[in-house]
Formats: structure tokens, C-alpha cells, sequence
């Protein structure tokens, strides 16, 4: 047994980041479109409504789990995620990734591709998950995994006392309220 503690502490290890090898693997902006219908959710007293059809492919950057703020009732997950050249390994590695408060940072010595690039190819993003399968796979996502998500831009509220939360509908805003709130419904590890 105590063999056993420090391989299995070992292979946890292992698995905290993926490494890619040089090159773009999310080449697209995110897809975002109008909705063909409405939609809403209801969950746990809280409503969601959905704003518009969101997808894309991109490099985990960075994966925070929240328990205890007010949002983690719905979005118990952020994603920061890159794609274009920040879903290259060679420009990541020259940069410093990190997250807290719900909030997405990055800094570098000398910038590896130009600031707005950086600015318009990564976010943070509040996830909800729609399923507990999708649930299942952000528990298990690693940084530096491509996936694909689909899903909605959403805005929620909480209606007993007039809690609001609202995505952006931009990639190009920073600050706050420049973050994505995700209803996810497909999530896919593609690499």
C-alpha cells in the first residue's frame, strides 16, 4: 500500500497539464449566431435564456473550479481558452496563465504575437454545464486538451431577489463583463 500512494500521486502529476506540439490546432474564431428559436431553462430556481448559438475549437488554457461564490450554483467552472495562435503550444509557453476571482490573466516577458491578437484569440469563459455528462468532462479536462463546445450565450437570473448574470456577445471587449456564460451542451476532449 504505501507503494501504491506515491505511483498513483505520481501519474496525478503527470496529468495536470497536456503538451502539444508547435503549430495552430483551433484555427476558427468562435462560431456565434442568432437563435432560431427561443430558449430557457430553469434550474433550481434560477432561469436561464438563452442569446444566441455559440460554438468553437480551442485550447484549455487554464481550468478554475469554483464551490463558493453565488455563480458556482450555476457555472461551478471557468474555462480560459485560445484559439488562432493562442492555441499554439510555442506561443502559450512563452507566456504565464492564470486564474482567479472568476477572472483570466496572462503576462509575458516580450509578447510572442501581438497584444490585440492575444486579446481577440483567448477568454475566460463561465461554463454551465446542460447534462451531467458534460459535467463529467469538465471534471476531467486537463489544460492544454483541444475541445469542442456547443451550446448557447446565455443570461440568467434569480428571480426571488433579482440576481442577474450576463455573457458577453463580443471577443473583442475586456473587463468586466467581457466574459462568455456558456450554457454547454456538447462538450468533446478532441486531443
Amino acid at each position: 500500500m504505501k507503494r501504491i500512494i506515491p505511483i498513483l500521486f505520481l501519474l496525478l502529476l503527470s496529468c495536470s497539464e497536456v503538451e502539444q506540439l508547435p503549430g495552430v490546432l483551433a484555427k476558427d474564431q468562435p462560431n456565434q449566431s442568432k437563435l432560431l428559436q427561443s430558449e430557457v431553462w430553469e434550474r433550481d430556481g434560477y432561469y436561464i435564456n438563452a442569446i444566441a448559438q455559440f460554438e468553437l475549437k480551442a485550447k484549455v488554457l487554464g481550468k478554475e473550479r469554483y464551490r463558493f461564490d453565488r455563480e458556482s450554483d450555476l457555472a461551478p467552472y471557468d474555462l480560459a481558452l485560445g484559439w488562432g495562435r493562442m492555441s499554439d503550444q510555442s506561443i502559450v509557453d512563452r507566456m504565464e496563465i492564470w486564474q482567479r476571482g472568476r477572472w483570466f490573466y496572462w503576462k509575458t516577458d516580450s509578447y510572442p504575437i501581438p497584444r490585440k491578437e492575444i486579446e481577440k484569440s483567448a477568454s475566460n469563459m463561465h461554463i454551465i454545464p446542460a447534462t451531467d455528462e458534460v459535467m463529467d468532462e469538465l471534471n476531467d479536462l486537463i489544460v492544454g486538451e483541444i475541445i469542442y463546445l456547443k451550446g448557447y450565450l446565455v443570461s440568467a437570473m434569480y428571480p426571488k431577489d433579482g440576481w442577474r448574470w450576463k455573457s458577453s456577445l463580443s471577443r473583442t471587449d475586456k473587463g468586466d463583463g467581457a466574459c462568455e456564460l456558456v450554457w454547454v451542451e456538447k462538450l468533446l476532449r478532441i486531443k
